[in-house]
């Protein structure tokens, strides 16, 4: 293993909420001098999930479990209450949320500006040699450092089986759910087809209704799931030992202690425990969980704030929303609007919808192959990266370190957030990534050999 020097440099791409904590942990922690580099200045700490959210998009978990430190679980409550935005039993908005991150990035760059630097650019290339690493920006620059970390969030969802974007309208459909235009434009005699029935699509239908639009939103899913509710009370702790390896044996062991203290701690008793259970299944067990059971891990394990489940609740109630189990078979014009042509889960008769605008909802994809974005595109063809052997992401060890196309692994390249979840699968919420983070960056800073965890 080849250690981090002091003098050395880590470059981070991406500065959204994995970039962030990586940089600001090793300032806290003493690391090597690090520049933070993000194309999107609005983005900066915050990243999409926390920069485009408007004032009805409420996290997902209480304020209590939502520090962006794990040594320190009441940072974010602290701050939160200082501000008098809520307490620890507050779903907060996401946009509270990013103003925290914000503040945190700000407060670590002044006080230590020999040790962060803050650039605005988008990384076009990155090249290797026995020196280090160059890293070339769209807009002419270069940055040269001895580490580099990947943090590039999750990438964008593709086009839906069975729709041609090209073929469509051009105002018709949107690609990026996020974007704050998606009601442009619409009449209350309009209906709007979001592809997709998970967190994306609830946050859809809430800027929808936000944006006054009071026509008829269809959400269509291959299994029609939605993402349940949070209950009121507190979280319960977690399990003290690891359940049974198997896919069978785990949905026993569920179904036994959901009759027993109920679905929500069911599953929220498997938190400590998913990744070393993840990191124990082989390949073949982790397909099958794919495609059998993530779309129920899904909507059980990432719940809606009750506020949230309400307004959804009331817009179904209303005849406004209603979620359909369906699979696209095609679409096509039809003046200004699209007819999808869809067929119902487990029917034979297709339906047809005339949507005015039709929103791509079916949240990040991490097929590295699939990717547009110039930077993987010249990773991959260098060998320096590969997808994961599930292709849900970009293939790295246990200590977050990128596998090459040969399968060499270097002490030198890193990948941090959720393009790591085919080997971490649970690394897309803030407790599972604030702790990758704070674990790399006390490698880099040689701290973990101070606190004995790399003995």
């Amino acid at each position: 293993m080849t250690l981090v020097q002091p003098g050395d440099h880590v470059a981070i791409v991406g500065g959204g909420f994995s970039g962030t904590l990586l940089a600001i942990n090793l300032v806290r922690h003493d690391g090597p001098r690090a520049t933070l580099i993000e194309r999107r200045p609005a983005q900066v700490a915050r990243g999409v999930a926390y920069s485009a959210a408007h004032d009805e998009h409420l996290l997902n978990v209480r304020a209590g479990n939502m520090s962006a430190l794990p040594d320190d679980p009441d940072h974010f409550v602290r701050w939160l209450e200082r501000e008098r935005l809520g307490d620890r039993a507050t779903f907060v908005p996401r946009k509270t949320y990013g103003r925290y991150l914000r503040a945190m990035l700000e407060e670590a760059a002044a006080a230590h500006p020999e040790r962060l630097t803050l650039v605005t650019g988008e990384v076009c290339a990155l090249d290797c040699d026995s020196r280090g690493f160059a890293l070339t920006l769209a807009e002419g620059g270069r940055v040269e450092a001895d580490v580099a970390v990947l943090a590039l969030g999750n990438l964008p969802p593709h086009s839906p089986p069975g729709l041609d974007p090209a073929t469509l309208p051009e105002d018709c459909y949107r690609a990026d759910p996020w974007s704050g235009d998606i009601a442009e434009g619409l009449s209350d005699d309009d209906e709007v087809v979001l592809v997709g029935t998970g967190l994306t699509a609830i946050d859809a239908a809430l800027l929808l209704e936000s944006a006054g639009f009071r026509g008829r939103i269809l959400a269509l899913s291959r299994r029609g799931l939605v993402p349940r509710r949070h209950a009121d009370g507190a979280p319960r702790p977690g399990l003290s030992e690891r359940p049974a390896a198997t896919l069978s044996a785990l949905v026993r062991a569920v179904r036994d202690r959901t009759e027993a203290i109920g679905w929500r701690a069911a599953v929220d008793e498997l938190r400590p425990v998913t990744q070393m259970m993840w990191g124990s299944a082989d390949a073949t067990t982790r397909a099958r969980f794919l495609r059998h059971l993530r779309p129920y891990w899904d909507v059980h394990r990432h719940r809606l704030a009750p506020a949230v489940a309400g307004r959804i609740h009331a817009l179904v109630e209303a005849g406004r929303l209603r979620f359909a189990a369906g699979k696209l078979v095609a679409a096509e014009a039809d003046g200004t609007h699209a007819l999808l042509h869809w067929r119902a889960r487990g029917g034979e008769a297709v339906t047809t919808t005339r949507a005015a605008r039709i929103v791509n909802c079916t949240g990040p994809q991490g097929d590295l192959l699939r990717s547009r974005e110039p930077l993987i595109r010249q990773l991959l063809a260098a060998g320096m990266i590969r997808p994961d052997a599930l292709r849900i992401g970009l293939d790295v060890d246990r200590q977050s370190r990128v596998v090459a196309a040969d399968g060499g692994i270097s002490d030198r390249l890193y990948c941090i957030g959720p393009m790591t979840r085919g080997e971490l699968w649970e690394v897309v919420a803030v407790p599972d990534i604030r702790q990758q983070n704070w674990t790399l960056a006390r490698r880099l800073a040689n701290a973990q050999w101070v606190g004995g965890e790399g003995l």
